[in-house]
């Protein structure tokens, strides 16, 4: 990335804490790994918010190796980049599901901030289709204490919700066309309403960190470096995604889902 475009996309995102929109796919790319994602639906049940979806789908793992992608990463937080962890988020027309608003590095047990959550659009991220909102700047305040709410219609795995902290007013739409994505600070308050629309809203959320992050309530948990180098070892290789739902990466994707709950519940 040209020096100058890389300094600049750093100081917008240390500012604001996020970069929108980025773009990454055209949208014939996008619609492909919509259909690729949507045959292995049809083959092996809901991918909705199953852990590292990239050892399962090659396309996850392709478009988690996107230079453009992993570019805006860069400017974030520096060179050297590992895949911690990803999601496929998927709101279906009509079903009245949200995401409360929250801060992600409140739950996921990390030792630093040194990280940043992509959101790669698959389909039209609007505000009628629950696209994510933003308060810009938030991420300076520091962690909120989050109330767990358990709610039904909560997408988030225990509900938590940090809204008496959150002046809406202020909040901005992350709206995204299909190959675009967002980039948001671990710290930056954000949240997303219901799908109103007519079609699936389905982006892929993707967690990058530094390799000098430290997971600090569990052992043994993995990612993939995606960019740069690995000088620290912190976290456990992978295997690559060569072939959907290959029999040896299932095994290892159910154990990392088993030690990702295990964090999110005792945090």
């Amino acid at each position: 990335m040209a020096s100058t475009i890389e300094s600049a996309l750093r100081e917008r995102y240390q500012q604001d804490g996020y970069l929108c929109p980025v773009d990454v796919l055209t949208a014939g790319q996008a619609a492909g790994h919509r259909a690729h994602l949507e045959r292995l639906e049809a083959q092996h049940g809901p991918l909705h918010y199953k852990t590292k979806p990239y050892l399962l789908s090659t396309s996850a793992y392709e478009i988690c190796r996107h230079p453009r992608l992993l570019d805006a990463v860069e400017a974030a937080i520096g060179p050297d980049i590992l895949l911690w962890d990803s999601a496929y988020i998927i709101k279906e027309p009509g079903e009245g599901r949200f995401v409360s608003w929250h801060q992600d590095l409140t739950y996921w047990g990390l030792d630093s901030d040194r990280q940043v959550t992509a959101w790669l659009a698959l389909s039209p991220a609007t505000p009628e289709s629950g696209c994510m909102q933003v308060i810009p700047g938030s991420h300076h305040e520091g962690a909120k204490p989050h109330d767990d709410t358990r709610a039904d219609d909560n997408i988030l795995h225990r509900g938590q919700d940090a809204s008496r902290y959150v002046d809406e007013s202020k909040a901005i739409h992350m709206s995204l066309e299909p190959g675009q994505a967002s980039l948001h600070h671990g710290w930056l308050f954000h949240g997303s309403g219901a799908n109103r629309s007519d079609d699936r809203r389905i982006g892929l959320s993707l967690q990058f960190v530094a390799p000098s992050v430290r997971q600090l309530k569990a052992t043994g948990e993995s990612a993939t470096l995606v960019r740069g180098r690995d000088a620290y070892g912190h976290f456990a290789e992978e295997p690559a995604c060569t072939r959907d739902f290959a029999p040896e990466n299932v095994a290892f994707q159910a154990e990392a889902e088993r030690l990702k709950h295990a964090v999110y519940d005792s945090v």
